[in-house]
């Protein structure tokens, strides 16, 4: 909403009221050239001028303090719009009373237009939950067919497997993030378990990949929601082990709440640096990738935004990449 300043306000005004204030100047004139036609007494002209003129800035001045309040109203109305677009006050002419009757007409349509979004939405969002929960039967039978048997063509297609049910995860959160459904639920939890069940979910991936995972678990409590925390973790280590060839990952937690995922993988590039948040980038890593999607760290960025964690990146080409999610940023209690 743009704040109007009182010089600002009193020259609207003034250009508002430009009509009166020719209609009372010609008035004026007319009659001084009447007076002087009929070679009247100029004094009473003078005396009834000095009052009128009284009078004229007495009004306007009131007018102005009339319109002034009025101004006020219709800012309070306009910073919460969707809740008090009915509240106008009374039109004072046909002109206003047209305005209101369009306002009216597109408030309506607008809250018409909301709900059904809404609507559907929550549909979408029903839909894709039970189609990933329906999708995760067929792909749980499969990881149970490849592990009869320890064959490398076997590992290979379960880490090709474990991928498509990384994306049908990511579908379902892309949906929960992007719509009003709030799943949060806020309790303190240790995050050494919190940590552990992410390795849990990745430890085939590094052993695959022949990394090497550092982690010296601390005691250390956070009040944060669950899923959505191991979620960005999740992110973070899938980030990691894609472009770590060789080295390690290391998760190290400090005792002011610092959970930091540190990588020696291939860098990020500095100009890719300030955009990697964004929906849909890739950088010149995805875009040699082939496979990025673009929507990992921008899933994190939001989910991190509303859990009240700041995420912050630090990388070089060639050295390695440190997340850090700052989880003491702000206090949070809980209801």
């Amino acid at each position: 909403m743009k704040k109007t300043t009182w010089l600002k306000l009193v020259q609207i005004f003034l250009r508002e009221q430009a009509i009166f204030f020719y209609l009372t100047i010609s008035g004026l004139v007319i009659f001084y050239v009447v007076f002087n036609l009929y070679q009247l007494e100029m004094e009473a002209y003078w005396y009834a001028t000095g009052l009128f003129l009284l009078f004229f800035v007495i009004m306007l001045m009131v007018r102005f303090s009339q319109y002034i309040y009025q101004h006020k109203i219709r800012q309070q109305i306009l910073s919460s719009i969707e809740h008090n677009w009915q509240q106008l006050e009374s039109p004072e002419s046909l002109i206003e009373s047209d305005y209101q009757e369009i306002l009216q007409s597109l408030g309506k349509r607008c809250v018409e237009l909301s709900t059904q979004l809404k609507n559907e939405k929550q549909e979408s969002l029903a839909y894709y939950t039970t189609w990933v929960h329906q999708i995760k039967t067929p792909i749980s039978v499969m990881q149970m067919l490849l592990q009869s048997e320890d064959i490398e063509e076997h590992r290979a297609l379960s880490v090709e497997l474990f991928r498509i049910e990384q994306y049908v995860e990511m579908v379902l959160n892309y949906i929960r993030l992007g719509s009003n459904y709030n799943d949060f639920v806020f309790q303190e939890y240790n995050l050494n378990t919190l940590i552990r069940q992410s390795i849990h979910k990745y430890a085939a991936q590094f052993v695959h990949r022949k990394l090497q995972l550092i982690y010296k678990p601390m005691d250390i409590t956070v009040l944060t929601d669950e899923k959505w925390l191991i979620f960005i973790i999740e992110q973070l280590l899938s980030n990691a082990i894609k472009y770590t060839y060789q080295g390690s990952v290391t998760i190290c937690v400090t005792e002011d709440k610092k959970l930091t995922v540190a990588d020696t993988g291939i860098g990020i590039a500095p100009e890719d640096l300030p955009q990697i948040f964004e929906k849909g980038f890739t950088g010149y890593n995805g875009r040699a990738d082939k496979k990025a999607t673009g929507l990992g760290l921008y899933l994190c960025k939001q989910a991190a935004e509303k859990l009240g964690i700041l995420i912050t990146v630090q990388s070089e080409p060639g050295v390695g990449t440190v997340f850090t999610l700052d989880l003491a940023r702000k206090k949070l209690e809980v209801e």
